[in-house]
């Protein structure tokens, strides 16, 4: 059985009193302490998932940045091939351009040539007939009218090709 009497009632007083003084000098700083804690951790939260959004920002800047890195390298790439290409092609034009000067040059030169060596036949030619002739007529002509002839001659032949070659 529970006897009431003035125990129960200084315990009860003390009780009362240790719960005051409890909460006086343990539960309120301890509760001070739960609630910084739980303040800082929450601020350390904040941060974090500020940090991590930094982060992300950074994360999002730096490969857009490469991005576009990538597409001016390949803008670089595109307009050294396209110089490229094109000094090629300035090249390979001047190239056929010297080739077909070099060949017009040798056109002429032969032409040229071949003049040059139609003319020392033609004087040949001339130089063998005077010879022939003025063996064959040797007293009846002078010199004069003798060239005069072979001279025409030559003309002639001159007009129908001797040999199959133009003079």
């Amino acid at each position: 059985m529970i006897n009431i009497d003035g125990t129960l009632l200084a315990q009860l007083i003390n009780f009362i009193v240790l719960v005051i003084l409890l909460k006086i000098f343990a539960y309120k700083p301890i509760m001070k302490l739960l609630h910084e804690r739980k303040e800082k951790i929450a601020s350390s939260i904040e941060a974090a998932e500020n940090d991590e959004k930094k982060a992300k920002q950074t994360l999002d800047e730096y490969q857009k940045q490469l991005a576009e890195a990538r597409v001016k390298a390949q803008e670089i790439v595109d307009k050294a091939m396209k110089r490229a290409q094109q000094e090629y092609d300035a090249s390979l034009a001047q190239t056929k351009q010297e080739i077909e000067q070099m060949r017009q040059k040798a056109k002429e030169d032969l032409a040229r040539e071949r003049t040059r060596a139609a003319m020392q036949l033609k004087g040949e030619v001339v130089s063998v007939s005077m010879a022939a002739a003025s063996k064959i007529i040797a007293a009846n002509m002078n010199n004069d009218v003798n060239q005069k002839l072979v001279g025409d001659f030559i003309e002639k032949l001159d007009k129908d090709k001797l040999g199959g070659l133009s003079c």
